[in-house]
């Protein structure tokens, strides 16, 4: 019995063996077969070491940059009544930069408040925006910076944090950091909603930053997630504290400062353009023995910028614009209007009679408003048709007329408006229709400038018929549907295809 055991395992060892003796000698010819058919893949190329001579840091690319530069080719006059730059012992990137943007005197609030910031002060300012507040406290965190380049500070923990009410006013004030820190290698970062989160916190997550400028939504939220650290905050600035306040966005910024350090371990710069009894309450809290620097509304309203209002009517408003903008060959125009639907339709008419135009308003996707306010300010499109979205820190040069379409509700919204043409001492015009409501408002209007404006009646000429519009608009894909085309799905009301 165990011999025959033996014998019955012996031969299927040697079965087992012999079908694999076949198959690696089938295997052997299919792959030779292969190999025939198929030559055999090239061998790639090792790559080349980068030259990290070539890929220099932001700092180093700074440095060399800096290296060119004398600053004795920057040379200002002085004069009676003007502070210059030069007056106060800023950092030679700075005055670099400073250079390149062609900015000689300081403008009063820039004047009044530096010496106070950049001994670190605590500062309330009252000021509107167009006055130049953004370059005063920009200017005093990187100087601050430089100071302080060797200061350690974890990844994601900013030095300086600045918060402001809206989105483009965070990209104006990002934008205008980073032309006055081109020299210096600091890392400036702007976080707010309405666009990819991923990218923005990418741009956060283990990279060293020194400036933060955010809206308060998105920035609570990654200050809950850990993705920022604002416990080593040294300068906080609260821009806008009066709109903040009029958009409920106090109970984040209040959760946003008790992140911060205490008001005795950190320098708190609070803007407003008006100071009222709950903004002085605020301020109050959050700083500590303040300097209160105050730029009253006509030094921006009278002075820098021309203004006309023509009596007209809701009818001829239209004639007037367009012919306002024909006639004077305006070429970079912001023209205002109360509500999102008078602002589509503006821009739809505008673009009838070939006027390049696009609108900026809330229900305009946040990459569409960046695009927009990019091809403005490139010279892409020639009038921006806005709500009081854009009404507030957007600054883009050579801007010769801001036109009031509808006068605004509130007064104080009628400087801002304005403010977006003779900033920071530079002359523009603002030309205001006031129809049979908006007359209403002027009263008001003129009692918070402190001045009269001029009320006059257009020219027969403005109020001709434009031609008939002939371009057809583009359809914008933030649009809202019409309720047909929402009942056009599969399955629901009419077929496709049908009228």
């Amino acid at each position: 019995m165990i011999i025959k055991l033996v014998n019955f395992f012996r031969k299927r060892l040697i079965g087992n063996s012999g079908q694999k003796e076949q198959a690696t000698r089938l295997s052997s010819e299919n792959i030779a077969v292969e190999e025939a058919t198929f030559p055999a893949p090239k061998k790639r190329r090792p790559r080349k070491k980068k030259n990290r001579a070539a890929n220099q840091t932001t700092v180093d690319k700074a440095k060399s940059k800096q290296e060119q530069w004398d600053p004795a080719l920057f040379t200002v006059t002085p004069e009676e009544g003007k502070t210059r730059f030069h007056d106060f012992d800023l950092p030679v990137e700075i005055m670099h930069a400073i250079s390149d943007l062609d900015f000689k005197y300081c403008t009063p609030i820039q004047a009044d408040s530096l010496p106070h910031t950049l001994s670190g002060s605590d500062t309330i300012g009252k000021a509107q925006t167009g006055t130049g507040k953004t370059a005063a406290f920009l200017i005093t965190i990187l100087t601050d910076l430089l100071t302080n380049k060797n200061e350690e500070r974890p990844t994601g923990a900013p030095h300086s944090l600045i918060i402001a009410p809206t989105r483009e006013l965070v990209m104006q004030i990002a934008k205008d950091g980073e032309g006055l820190a081109k020299y210096t290698g600091i890392n400036i970062v702007s976080v707010f909603g309405g666009v990819d989160y991923q990218k923005q916190q990418n741009r956060l997550i283990g990279k060293k930053v020194d400036l933060i400028v955010a809206t308060p939504g998105r920035l609570l939220d990654f200050n809950r997630n850990r993705i920022v650290d604002l416990s080593k905050v040294k300068i906080l600035v609260i821009d806008e504290a009066d709109r903040m306040l009029d958009m409920g966005f106090i109970p984040d910024v209040r959760k946003i400062v008790n992140a911060t350090p205490n008001k005795d371990q950190r320098q708190t710069l609070f803007y407003s353009a008006t100071i009222t009894p709950e903004v002085n309450h605020l301020a109050s809290q959050w700083t500590k023995k303040p300097v209160t620097i105050e730029i009253e509304p006509e030094q921006v309203a009278v002075d820098t910028v021309k203004q006309v209002v023509y009596l007209t009517t809701a009818r001829e408003k239209y004639n007037l614009l367009y012919n306002t903008i024909v006639d004077n060959n305006l070429e970079r125009v912001m023209v205002f209007t109360n509500r999102r639907d008078e602002t589509r339709k503006l821009t739809e008419r505008l673009k009838r009679n070939a006027i390049s135009c696009a609108m900026l308003s809330g229900e305009v996707p946040q990459n569409k408003r960046t695009r927009t306010l990019e091809d403005f300010r490139n010279g892409k499109i020639r009038v921006l048709v806005a709500t009081d979205v854009a009404g507030r820190g957007i600054h883009i040069d050579g801007v010769s007329h801001v036109i009031n379409y509808t006068l605004p509700y509130e007064s104080e919204d009628y400087v801002h408006r304005i403010g977006r043409t003779g900033r920071a001492g530079a002359s523009g015009t603002s030309i205001s229709f006031a129809c049979e409501e908006g007359s209403f408002y002027i009263p008001e209007i003129e009692a918070y400038i402190g001045a009269k404006l001029p009320c006059t009646t257009p020219d027969p000429e403005l109020l001709r018929e434009p031609p008939k519009g002939t371009v057809k608009p583009e359809k914008e894909a933030f649009q809202k549907k019409s309720p047909r085309q929402y009942h056009n799905r599969k399955g629901r009301g009419p077929q496709r295809g049908r009228r």
